[in-house]
C-alpha cells in the first residue's frame, strides 16, 4: 500500500500513482456529466471477478481476463469485507463472482460523504489483453459548501504495476482458456482533499481512451485523527520466515507474543494498530491486550484486554490493517508498554519490523492465550523484532512528528533496550520543553532502507528486510500516521553506497517533500552523514553524498527547513569520516553518543508548522 507520487498522466509499468494537491475554488455544486450523484456500487459497469470454474463469466480488461474469486477469498478479500488500507476503511464490493463489481472511470458523478484531508481509492489499471502503462486522469471533488477541488488519480496496470506499492497481489488470473499463473495487483491510491471541508460528491476522471481503463472498486474519505496522537510506531520492513518458541523454523503455533515498545506522549486512553503488510494470506489475532510494563515481561497491573469492532480478536486480510477499539488505560509519557497478541496460528512467515533494538517475549508453541497474564512467567522465549504491531495511539495530545529514515534512525549499533535512538532523544526533549507542542515521535526508520530503490521487492517471503523505498512507503509510514504534523527525512546514504546517482536521490527527496507538503505536512530534510572507512564507502560515494548535501543546504524552498546532521557527526579534520567520539566502530553508524548529538541538534522550533 501507500503508492508514491509520480508526474500527472499515465504511469509506466514501474511508476506509482500520481497525486496533486487540491485547488479549491468557489461556485455552485457541479452536477457533472453523469448528472445527479449516484452511489458507487450503482455505477458498476464492469465484471472483474470470476469463479475459477466459470472464467468466461467476467472480463476485467476487455480481453476476457479477470480476477480469481478463489484467490481473493484466500487473501481474505471476500464480498462485503471491510478493509482498512492506509488508515482508510474501505469495503470490497459485495458482488458475487460474475456480477458487476467495479466501474471504468468515465466522468461519473459519485455520491460520497465525509470530512477529512484524504480520499482513498481502491483501483487498478488495465489494457486490453496486454500489460499496459496504467491509467489515470483528473477529477473533481465537490464540497457541501459549494467549493470544489481537483485531483489527479493514476493506477498502475493490474498485471505489470509495481509490487512494492500494491494493496494486494493475487497469484493467478482467469482467462477464457482457464487459469494462468501470473500475479495481478490491486492498489490503494490516496489523493488530498481540502482540509476541514465536508465532501458531497466527486466526479471521476474521464475515460483515458481505447488503450486503457481505470477501474474503481471502492473509495472512502479517510477520517481525521483529531482526538488521537501517535505515541509509538514502527515500519513493516519485510515478510521473513518466523521461528517458533521451541526452535528455529517451526513457525508460530497457538502462542502469545508480548512486545515491548516505548511510548513518547501519554494519554488517558490507548489503541493499537496492526498490519498484515506484504502478506498473501489473512492473519488471525485471537486476543490482544496492552499494559504498562513492570519488569521484563511482567506488567505493572493487569493488562487491559483489547477489542476490535467489539470483538475480542480480529482477522486482518492480506495487505490490510486493523485498529483496536479505544481502551481506558493511563499511558504515562515516556513509559514502556507491553502489547500482547495471541496467535492461534499456524504462522510460518509474518510482516515484521526486523530491527527493534529491543527484547520482546513469546510463550512456547501450543501454550495458548497469555494476553491477560500480569506476570511474565509464561514468556520463556525472546525475539528482537516487532511482528504485526505498527503503532500505538493515545487520546488527546497535539499530534506527532515522524522520523523517516534508515538504519541510523532505526537505532542500529545503539545499546539494545536503552532507547538511545536519536528519535528517542528528540521525544524526551519534546516532553520536557516548557513551551510549544509536546508532539509524539514516531520512528519510521528501516535498516538498509533507500530513497530510490526497493531492497525488499514488496511481495513474497524473503530474508531481505530492508523494506521498500522511502518513496514507496511514504503513504503508509508517514501520510497515514496518526496525528502527523511534521516529517524529518534522513535517508540517502544507502542509495549513494549502492551506486544511485546524486541526481536520482535528489529527485526522490524532492518527490517525498512535494507529496508530504501537498498533504499539509511540514517537511524537514537532514543532510547525509559521512561513512568513509565502512566497506564500499569510496571517494566516489562521498562525492555523491556531498552533492546531495549541497542541494539540501541550498534547497530553495523544496523543504521547510534543513537539519545538518552531517555537520553534527563529521570529523572536522576528515569530513568524509565520522567524528571518532561519535563512531560506533563500524564508521557508518553513530554510537549512543552520536545518536544523542543528533537528537539534541534538532531545533524544536522547526517542528511547528
Amino acid at each position: 500500500m501507500g503508492p508514491t507520487a509520480a508526474p500527472a498522466g499515465r504511469a509506466g509499468p514501474t511508476a506509482a500513482p500520481a497525486v496533486v494537491p487540491p485547488t479549491v475554488g468557489e461556485g455552485a455544486p457541479a452536477t457533472g456529466r453523469a448528472g445527479r450523484p449516484v452511489p458507487l456500487e450503482r455505477l458498476y459497469d464492469n465484471v472483474g471477478t470470476s469463479d475459477d470454474a466459470d472464467p468466461a463469466a467476467a472480463d476485467l480488461d476487455g480481453a476476457g481476463n479477470s480476477l480469481s474469486a478463489r484467490d481473493l477469498a484466500a487473501a481474505g478479500w471476500t464480498p462485503g469485507r471491510a478493509l482498512t488500507l492506509d488508515a482508510t476503511r474501505l469495503e470490497w464490493p459485495r458482488s458475487a463472482p460474475g456480477r458487476p463489481d467495479n466501474l471504468r472511470a468515465n466522468g461519473q458523478h459519485v455520491a460520497l460523504s465525509g470530512t477529512g484531508d484524504t480520499l482513498t481509492f481502491l483501483v487498478t489499471g488495465s489494457s486490453p489483453g496486454r500489460v499496459g502503462p496504467g491509467a489515470g486522469g483528473s477529477g473533481t471533488v465537490h464540497y457541501r459548501d459549494g467549493s470544489r477541488s481537483t485531483y489527479t488519480l493514476t493506477a498502475p496496470d493490474w498485471r505489470g504495476g509495481p509490487l512494492a506499492t500494491k494493496a494486494v497481489a493475487l497469484p493467478h488470473h482467469n482467462t477464457p482458456a482457464g487459469q494462468r499463473r501470473e500475479a495481478v495487483r490491486l492498489y490503494a491510491v490516496s489523493v488530498p482533499l481540502a482540509r476541514g471541508a465536508a465532501v458531497a460528491s466527486l466526479t471521476l476522471p474521464a475515460d483515458p481512451g481505447p488503450d486503457a481503463d481505470l477501474h474503481v472498486f471502492a473509495l472512502a474519505v479517510r477520517p481525521p485523527a483529531t482526538d488521537w496522537s501517535g505515541t509509538w510506531a514502527a515500519s513493516t520492513s519485510g515478510l521473513p520466515p518466523v521461528a517458533g518458541g521451541g526452535g528455529a523454523g517451526e513457525g508460530w503455533r497457538d502462542q502469545t507474543l508480548r512486545l515491548v515498545v516505548r511510548a513518547s506522549v501519554g494519554g488517558p486512553r490507548a489503541r493499537i494498530r496492526l498490519a498484515n503488510t506484504f502478506a498473501s494470506v489473512p492473519a488471525d489475532i485471537a486476543h490482544a491486550s496492552v499494559a504498562v510494563r513492570g519488569t521484563d515481561a511482567a506488567a505493572a497491573a493487569d493488562p487491559a484486554p483489547l477489542t476490535f469492532d467489539g470483538r475480542p480478536g480480529t482477522r486482518i486480510s492480506a495487505g490490510a490493517q486493523s485498529v483496536s477499539d479505544p481502551v481506558a488505560l493511563t499511558v504515562p509519557r515516556g513509559a514502556d508498554l507491553l502489547v500482547s497478541l495471541h496467535l492461534p496460528g499456524p504462522i510460518d512467515a509474518a510482516p515484521v519490523h526486523a530491527h527493534a533494538a529491543q527484547r520482546s517475549y513469546l510463550s512456547p508453541a501450543g501454550s495458548g492465550d497469555h494476553t491477560g497474564d500480569r506476570d511474565g512467567r509464561a514468556f520463556t522465549g525472546t525475539l528482537t523484532t516487532w511482528p504485526y504491531l505498527t503503532g500505538v495511539d493515545v487520546a488527546g495530545g497535539p499530534g506527532a512528528v515522524v522520523a523517516l529514515g534508515d538504519s541510523i534512525t532505526d537505532g542500529e549499533r545503539s545499546t539494545p533496550g536503552a532507547n538511545h535512538r536519536w528519535p528517542d532523544v528528540l521525544a524526551r526533549r519534546l516532553l520536557s520543553r516548557p513551551h510549544g507542542p509536546r508532539y509524539g515521535v514516531l520512528n519510521q526508520g528501516i535498516a538498509a532502507n533507500r530513497v530510490v530503490t526497493d531492497r525488499y521487492p514488496g511481495d513474497g517471503v524473503s530474508g531481505d528486510v530492508g523494506g521498500v523505498s522511502a518513496q514507496h512507503r511514504l503513504e503508509r509510514d508517514v501520510l497515514a500516521q496518526t496525528g502527523v504534523r511534521t516529517v524529518i527525512v534522513f535517508e540517502g546514504v544507502n542509495d549513494v553506497r549502492s551506486g544511485t546517482s546524486a541526481d536520482a536521490v535528489i529527485a526522490g527527496l524532492r518527490a517525498i517533500a512535494d507529496r508530504a507538503r501537498g498533504r499539509g505536512l511540514r517537511v524537514l530534510a537532514a543532510t547525509i552523514a559521512p561513512c568513509a572507512g565502512f566497506p564500499g564507502c569510496t571517494p566516489e560515494v562521498d562525492a555523491r553524498r556531498t552533492a546531495v548535501n549541497a542541494f539540501l543546504r541550498d534547497h530553495r524552498g523544496t523543504f521547510d527547513a534543513v537539519v545538518d546532521f552531517d555537520a553534527v557527526l563529521r570529523d572536522p579534520d576528515r569530513p568524509e569520516r565520522l567524528l571518532p567520539a561519535y563512531d560506533s566502530g563500524d564508521h557508518l553508524h553513530p554510537g549512543d553518543a552520536g545518536l544523542r548529538a543528533l537528537g539534541d541538534s534538532v531545533d524544536l522550533r522547526l517542528l511547528t508548522p
